[in-house]
């Protein structure tokens, strides 16, 4: 016999698939504004880099 009857334990899976949804789309976010900030960083070290070679 499980420990929920079938019909309670849907509630808790769909639960824990909205959150662990949730975690990797934040997870996302904040990995592509990471990326977002280091393409800004790179982008002005090249400027600088070539001000230099002038």
């Amino acid at each position: 016999m499980p420990a929920l009857p079938l019909d309670e334990a849907g509630k808790y899976v769909a639960a824990a698939y909205i959150v662990f949804v949730t975690l990797v789309v934040l997870y996302v976010a904040i990995m592509a504004a990471k990326v977002s900030r280091i393409e800004r960083e790179v982008e002005s070290l090249h400027d600088l880099l070539d001000e230099r070679r002038r």
